[in-house]
């Protein structure tokens, strides 16, 4: 069978993809190929999936998925170059997409996109910027891909900085909150394994209800809010403490740390 697609980094989240595109029907494991170079983790990923091709060198002219740390892309471009590679996907954060395009050989076609953490569930949220060379068939080669792990957008490059302070770290923000809800819980005397299965479900109940209603996020609030009663007062405390401003500190703070490390 031809290779349809290496993915460059065997780690968490170039698992999870590998994982995603079997499992969706795009690829087999017999005509994916991951370059790894960790020889341990060649043999857990070969365990794991049978069939599938581990080496520690690059296919020539297959389309690669770069999921490398930052630091290490330059390298992993020119050796991508050097095996004539004309297609990547990069999902390596902060990388931009003139870094990209100056490491890979001329003409490359080159999509740039900010995945989450909850790919790693298969509920990823992604967005994906167009470089120089890339065509709208090469964002939709892209989308399919990422789409096996969650939801896919479109934006400008310029846009991905913004997308890193909401979706990019936003599981984060989610799991604060759930900290500080199942701390608050215990606080009111519930024990700790109760306080954990009721605030799992709540974020994940309520995060559904946003996804399938019709309805706002502002209304579904409302609906839930009588005057006078418990929600309202707990709610009051977040609007007395400038509760939306904070949030909106949050995004910026990291959409602006986003933009340096991309300027580094």
């Amino acid at each position: 069978m031809n290779t349809r697609l290496q993915i460059i980094g065997g780690g968490n989240m170039g698992e999870a993809l590998l994982g995603g595109l079997a499992a969706t029907g795009w690829a087999s494991n017999e005509t994916l190929h991951v370059v790894e170079l960790d020889a341990d983790r060649r043999q857990v990923l070969a365990t794991a999936h049978p069939g599938l091709s581990v080496g520690s060198e690059p296919l020539t002219g297959v389309d690669a998925l770069i999921a490398v740390k930052p630091h290490i892309v330059p390298a992993v471009c020119a050796t991508l170059a050097s095996a004539e590679v004309t297609r990547a996907l990069s999902i390596a954060a902060g990388v931009t997409l003139a870094t990209l395009e100056a490491s890979l050989a001329p003409g490359t076609a080159v999509v740039r996109a900010m995945p989450n953490t909850p790919s790693l569930v298969g509920l990823g949220a992604a967005a994906i910027a167009a470089g120089t060379n890339a065509s709208n068939d090469d964002l939709n080669w892209a989308t399919s891909i990422l789409s096996s792990v969650g939801t896919v957008v479109v934006v400008d490059e310029t846009d991905l900085d913004a997308v890193t302070g909401l979706s990019g770290s936003g599981p984060a923000y989610v799991f604060l909150l759930a900290e500080a809800l199942m701390a608050a819980a215990q606080a009111e005397g519930l024990t700790a394994p109760i306080a954990k299965e009721l605030t799992q479900q709540t974020l994940l109940g309520a995060a559904t209800l946003l996804a399938t209603s019709e309805d706002s996020a502002a209304t579904l609030r409302q609906n839930v809010t009588s005057k006078g009663g418990t929600t309202a007062a707990g709610l009051a405390v977040f609007e007395e403490a400038g509760f939306g401003e904070l949030i909106q500190q949050v995004v910026s703070a990291a959409a602006q740390r986003a933009r340096e490390l991309g300027a580094t």
